[in-house]
């Protein structure tokens, strides 16, 4: 999955650099080859849909979500209480198991995400609007501040709930879980997802 896979300067109007993980893309890209795309797990009625900034283009390449191994989304899903383990990347799709998926607010994959322009956000924010309403998931929570702020146009933005909706969907805001992202340590981090979990809890450890 996108922004978290990668750590660079991001720029936000009205909030500034904003960190975001960075991998090297898989040797043997070309930029020949067809456009790739990192599909969507996803399902009607899920709990949360986690929502990133873009794909990596590693993690377009690998086809899965989160693939770094620096990443701590999935550690993280798993100590906030959103999953009964640590999800292997390779099997990202068992999410969908625990009533959670995964999005990303821009489709193109990129090797950094400062290479998304302001106009991609607004161009993609009907799309991302689009599987909210199909899908229909209680929650809606963005990766980071970077893609809420530039889809909303908010100058300013809080971590946690916030005051709007999109799609149908309550709308959070939960930190960068990457782990070059050093302004929050794994406890922190942990912390401010187990408030969504808490928030969202309905479903328990079984298949669905």
């Amino acid at each position: 999955m996108g922004s978290a896979d990668r750590l660079i300067a991001f720029k936000v109007k009205g909030i500034g650099s904003v960190p975001i993980d960075d991998e090297d893309p898989a040797q043997g890209w070309s930029p020949d080859l067809p456009a790739l795309r990192l599909p969507d797990l996803l399902s009607k009625n899920l709990d949360v849909v986690f929502c990133g900034i873009n794909p990596a283009l590693s993690a377009a390449l690998a086809g899965h979500h989160f693939s770094s191994r620096s990443n701590r989304f999935w550690r993280v899903l798993h100590l906030a209480g959103f999953t009964p383990h640590v999800i292997p990347s390779e099997n990202d799709r068992t999410i969908l198991e625990y009533g959670c998926g995964l999005t990303a607010a821009v489709e193109r994959p990129t090797v950094r995400a400062s290479e998304l322009s302001n106009h991609e956000f607004h161009k993609a924010t009907e799309e991302l609007e689009r599987k909210v309403i199909r899908y229909s998931p209680r929650y809606l929570a963005f990766l980071g501040k970077p893609a809420f702020a530039a889809i909303f146009r908010q100058k300013s933005v809080d971590w946690g709930p916030q005051s709007i909706r999109f799609g149908g969907a309550a709308v959070w805001v939960l930190p960068n879980p990457s782990g070059l992202n050093r302004a929050f340590s794994l406890d922190a981090l942990v912390s401010s997802y187990r408030d969504l979990r808490t928030a969202s809890r309905r479903t328990r450890f079984k298949s669905r």
